[in-house]
């Protein structure tokens, strides 16, 4: 089975795979940056985002000389900002300590923040072309309907079971085609839903198919629905400039630009923990004024409803201090910022 599943797969790709920005390249950066921006994020989605990253940062020195608020800025809009931050912390790391070379080995790449045991595979394989399996999603899915495995692949025995069928069919010196190649597959014929068994390259080695099995799997445990917060922002305007607030650099959405606030206590008062939060934040105490048109988001471990206020100071005159900063309008679009307060943002310079 192994050899003629490879050849197929692997004769497959050559005449069908995507052609993808990040595979016109062998530069380990060009692939470990693509690899980043893959997590989480679909790739028609991330195609633009990374073409004007590789302009903008073309070599991994550039990227470490950057500031981490314009790579912030960059990634907006792409969301799981961690991955930016690692990013850029483990570029530094490379120029600094490694004198600019990107470590071969799986075991070094995840020494670097925010390189995990996917993500390190997946360079090996495609970039330094080590026979080594970058277990995604799409070959999770792909495997367990080849091998009609119906365990959760996502479990440590689903996942031991596929690493220990994969490693049979690998195909030596091929890894970067055989990853890509099953990466395809899932995405465009080894879909979630209704899988295109009638034009698979594999449908003859395929047993899920054979025993009628493939929508079934893969096997998955069930999730537990989103929790929903809520959360409060303050709109403070004075002499045609809005004030912000840089998030702490841990935590959620850490180091970008937003409006001063954050998620309530359960139960708490909107005005109330609004003011508390404030008076937290940049020690003043406000007035809370009218409410704005409530904005909301998802992320992955829960929703966020957000109710903005107009606000204004109780007292004295809240000046410029380390991590705020008045911003006219206009120039709201030159920080990065996180979903909900972009909207807010673009609402306000909309007028």
């Amino acid at each position: 089975m192994g050899r003629g599943l490879a050849a197929d797969l692997l004769g497959w790709f050559a005449q069908s795979g995507r052609d993808l920005p990040w595979r016109r390249t062998a530069d380990p950066y060009a692939i470990w940056v693509s690899e980043v921006m893959l997590q989480q994020t679909r790739v028609e989605t991330a195609v633009p985002y990374y073409e004007r990253f590789m302009e903008r940062f073309p070599d991994l020195r550039s990227l470490a000389a950057a500031s981490q608020e314009e790579v912030l800025l960059l990634w907006e809009g792409l969301g799981y900002y961690s991955r930016a931050r690692h990013l850029h912390q483990a570029a530094n790391q490379v120029v600094g300590r490694l004198g600019g070379r990107i470590p071969e080995s799986q075991d070094r790449l995840q020494e670097l923040p925010g390189v995990g045991r996917y993500t390190a595979a997946a360079i090996v394989a495609i970039a330094f072309r080590q026979d080594t399996l970058a277990l995604d999603g799409n070959l999770r899915r792909v495997l367990v309907r080849l091998f009609d495995i119906h365990l959760d692949p996502r479990s440590p025995d689903g996942e031991r079971e596929l690493e220990r069928r994969a490693a049979a069919i690998l195909p030596r010196g091929k890894a970067s085609e055989f990853n890509q190649g099953l990466m395809d597959l899932g995405a465009l014929i080894c879909t979630p839903r209704r899988p295109a068994c009638s034009v698979c390259p594999l449908a003859r080695h395929c047993l899920a198919r054979r025993r009628g099995t493939q929508e079934l799997l893969p096997v998955r445990a069930p999730r537990a629905p989103l929790p929903e917060r809520v959360a409060v922002a303050a709109v403070w305007q004075e002499n045609g400039k809005v004030l912000l607030r840089r998030n702490p650099s841990r935590g959620l959405l850490a180091g970008l630009w937003g409006f001063p606030g954050g998620l309530l206590a359960e139960g708490e008062d909107e005005r109330v923990g609004l003011r508390r939060l404030i008076e937290q934040q940049l020690e003043i105490q406000i007035r809370v004024g009218d409410p704005l048109p409530r904005l909301k988001h998802s992320y992955s471990h829960f929703r966020v409803n957000l109710q903005p206020y107009t606000c204004q100071s109780a007292g004295r005159r809240l000046r410029e201090r380390a991590g705020t900063r008045w911003v006219e309008l206009k120039g709201l679009g030159q920080l990065p910022m996180g979903k909900l307060d972009r909207q807010l943002a673009e609402r306000l310079a909309a007028g």
